[in-house]
């Protein structure tokens, strides 16, 4: 009896390249971890141990995962869902006791992490983050969406494109306006980017394309125009995020204050020369040292050398990511890679870009790389089932006989 692959059990062919530049990946951030230990508070001593753990806890989702297949878990996305909402919005009440009382709720299962109340503290697991989790489901919901769309859609018309947009727009919406009131604006601006990554490639019409480009130079243009002639009125709609704007625009000038991590992220790379100073430095303080500025830590430990590793690994994680998509004929499958894809290529850009002075420094860590649990955990899921996608995308016809 004949079924279409997308009914019975994935097939059990392991990418041993993808699996090889995530494990480098994966050793290359202990690495980094256990040289940060110096440059951190002395009650994170244990991290590399804590991420260690972590990763046990990956490699078994990421076989479970592999076990049941992609379609099978398709089925639990929509329970997940709201699982997670319903712990942003848990938060999100906890945001607004905090603002009237001053005290959280009580119990001690939410955390807050410089003024961003993201966190639930699970005994004997360690703090957990909803919005890390919440990004894959997104992406996998919207691959979904995209992919029934297409099927059912008449014509290229841009009454469908806008009935897709709503489409896609309904189930994000809310969660992504819980993540930003947190306030997460990385996390925010990784499930935005990765939706929009997908949106792009679904098949619109590249009038969209126009639009959407003409939209972003001219929010650019507009920013810089405020930004540079009417800074009250700015400074009123961003607050104290526009702070990042002067550490950007003037690292040498705010160095003290606003600049400070650009400044020392920019010192420690260009000092630490060809091969580095060694494991655990003493040489320039870092702040955030495991997370956000890993990829520094990592640099002033090895270099020149160390930094190029890593962006070749990188670049290698992207590259296997994009011949796995072009190769699979699951179209459903093939916009789920592409949100991925986007997600971890902005993250990349963002997190290397932003220490080395090309963007604004934000909240947003390194793939596969910086210290975390939940991060650490949603990229190993999605993992899961992009290694499913690669082993399906090896069969010769898309088809199997039971």
């Amino acid at each position: 009896m004949k079924q279409e692959l997308s009914k019975v059990k994935e097939p059990k062919r392991f990418d041993f390249i993808l699996i090889a530049v995530v494990a480098l990946l994966t050793i290359s951030s202990l690495i980094a971890i256990y040289s940060s230990l110096k440059l951190i508070p002395a009650y994170q001593s244990n991290i590399v141990t804590t991420q260690i753990e972590w990763l046990v806890i990956c490699c078994a989702a990421v076989i479970v995962i592999m076990y049941f297949g992609n379609e099978s878990l398709y089925d639990f996305i929509q329970i997940v869902y709201w699982i997670l909402l319903v712990m942003l919005i848990v938060l999100f009440l906890d945001r607004i006791l905090y603002n009237f009382t001053g005290s959280h709720f009580p119990g001690g299962l939410i955390r807050e992490i410089n003024g961003a109340i993201s966190w639930f503290t699970i005994p004997g697991v360690g703090n957990l983050q909803p919005s890390e989790f919440m990004k894959i489901v997104l992406v996998i919901k919207t691959a979904l969406i995209i992919d029934e769309h297409n099927q059912n859609k008449i014509e290229n018309s841009f009454e469908e494109d806008i009935s897709l947009f709503k489409k896609v727009l309904k189930p994000a919406i809310v969660p992504l306006l819980l993540i930003l009131i947190q306030p997460d604006t990385g996390i925010f601006l990784i499930i935005f980017v990765a939706i929009v990554f997908m949106v792009l490639c679904s098949g619109i019409r590249k009038e969209w394309f126009i639009v959407g480009a003409s939209i972003a130079i001219a929010a650019v243009l507009i920013f810089l125009y405020l930004y540079f002639y009417q800074r009250p009125l700015l400074e009123s709609l961003l607050g104290y995020k526009l702070n990042r704007i002067d550490g950007w625009f003037y690292p040498e000038e705010t160095y003290l204050n606003q600049g400070h991590q650009l400044y020392t992220a920019l010192l420690a790379l260009g000092s630490a020369g060809f091969s580095g100073v060694g494991l655990q430095p003493h040489t320039i303080a870092i702040s955030e040292a495991n997370t956000d500025l890993i990829f520094v830590v990592f640099g002033q430990t090895f270099g020149w050398i160390g930094s190029m590793f890593l962006l070749v690994l990188c670049f290698a994680l992207d590259f296997r990511i994009y011949r796995i998509l072009t190769t699979t004929k699951n179209m459903n499958e093939k916009y789920m890679l592409i949100g991925f894809l986007g997600m971890i290529v902005f993250q990349q850009i963002q997190n290397i870009g932003m220490v080395i002075g090309l963007l604004p420094i934000t909240g947003i860590t390194l793939p596969f790389i910086s210290y975390g649990g939940s991060s650490l955990l949603s990229y190993f899921i999605a993992l899961g089932f992009i290694l499913n996608a690669s082993a399906k995308a090896k069969k010769l016809s898309d088809y199997v006989y039971e």
